[in-house]
């Protein structure tokens, strides 16, 4: 199987499946020296965690990340830094049902296509559970970003959405409520509609904005290494998500170019910030921002017409446990990936200038 890494540099390789014995992970390229807050990685995987509040997945796991190599006495020694995380709450007689049959809308059959073998236990190397190891690498690469701020939150829930631009919101109140919305009226109008979603046995999906302030001019390539094109790469590789757009993103092809273009200032800022505080594919020093859609979790508690690996007409319906809406727990793991972009184009454009 291939791609299982990302980066260039600063480089994750992941491993593990949801019921096996672990998850875990190599980072490749992390300078020596670097003094860690071990406690600080620890607490964003907690933030990932599932049994976290009443309005996702209840399977109880600790998430408690072990590292095996490449740091001593809290300093990065500049040699590959391996970790793992114990699978401790597995229930894979809750997927008995999935052996044969397809559920519409996973990798299930694709990867059986594919590969010709499946671990149909949650999902086994499909998982979103191995998206705990890219919270560690991306925890870890906020520590190399020391200055830069990402702030990631639930912009929407279904068609309750957040009328208000980052500027305007008081990002301290993110962790405070189980959607992680930063705007309290309607983080309690999201909460309340995945409480009713799941009572439907259904699922829902929605949005995640980032916001990434205190970027330094000149990260991204102009051809194909643009800065937001590894961004979307990075955002459209995490499980269900459907789309990503930046700065103006689709709401732009309303407007004229003499609407749309961000004038400067003396000082090279602009007075408007359509880019998404990237142009030509290079962070010109503005605030990145952008949007990243995730649909309705695909696994419900209804029954639903399929077909097996025989090709027959089947009905099956979702068991075990599962998020109503994925969402609230996306949102550390956005954070993750955009640490991951931007920790590897720094140490790139360092090398650049040697």
């Amino acid at each position: 199987m291939a791609g299982n890494s990302f980066g260039k540099l600063f480089r994750l390789t992941t491993f593990g499946e949801s019921h096996g014995q672990a998850i875990g992970g190599v980072i490749d390229g992390c300078p020596a020296g670097l003094k860690l807050d071990l406690e600080k990685i620890q607490n964003e995987l907690n933030r990932r965690r599932p049994g976290q509040s009443a309005i996702v997945t209840q399977r109880k796991e600790p998430d408690t990340v072990e590292f095996l190599s490449g740091i001593f006495e809290e300093q990065t020694t500049g040699t590959p830094i391996g970790f793992i995380i114990k699978n401790a709450n597995q229930k894979s007689k809750d997927y008995s049902h999935i052996k044969d049959t397809y559920r519409p809308s996973h990798a299930d059959y694709t990867y059986d296509e594919k590969y010709g073998v499946r671990d149909y236990r949650g999902g086994g190397r499909s998982s979103a559970r191995e998206t705990a190891c890219r919270v560690v690498a991306g925890a870890l690469a906020k520590q190399i970003l020391a200055g830069i701020e990402i702030t990631a939150y639930t912009a929407s829930v279904g068609e309750i959405e957040l009328q208000k631009s980052h500027k305007e919101l008081d990002f301290n109140i993110i962790e405070t409520n189980p959607v992680r919305c930063p705007d309290t009226a309607t983080a309690e109008k999201m909460e309340a509609y995945i409480k009713e979603i799941r009572a439907e046995g259904d699922t829902v999906g929605g949005t995640v904005q980032c916001v990434i302030k205190n970027v330094p001019k000149g990260l991204g390539e102009p051809v194909f290494d643009k800065l937001h094109a590894e961004l979307g790469k990075a955002m459209l590789s995490i499980n269900a998500v459907k789309g990503f757009e930046y700065g103006s993103g689709f709401e732009g092809t309303k407007m004229k170019g003499s609407q749309h273009n961000d004038i400067f200032n003396n000082d090279g800022s602009t007075r408007t910030n359509l880019s998404g505080g990237i142009q030509g594919g290079i962070s010109n020093g503005m605030d990145i921002y952008f949007n990243v859609a995730f649909k309705p979790v695909a696994t419900i508690m209804q029954n639903q017409e399929t077909i097996n690996a025989q090709g027959e007409s089947v009905e099956m319906q979702g068991k075990g446990r599962h998020d109503p809406c994925v969402v609230p727990r996306a949102v550390p793991i956005v954070e993750a990936m955009a640490a991951l972009v931007i920790a590897d184009y720094m140490l790139q454009n360092k090398t650049s200038k040697l």
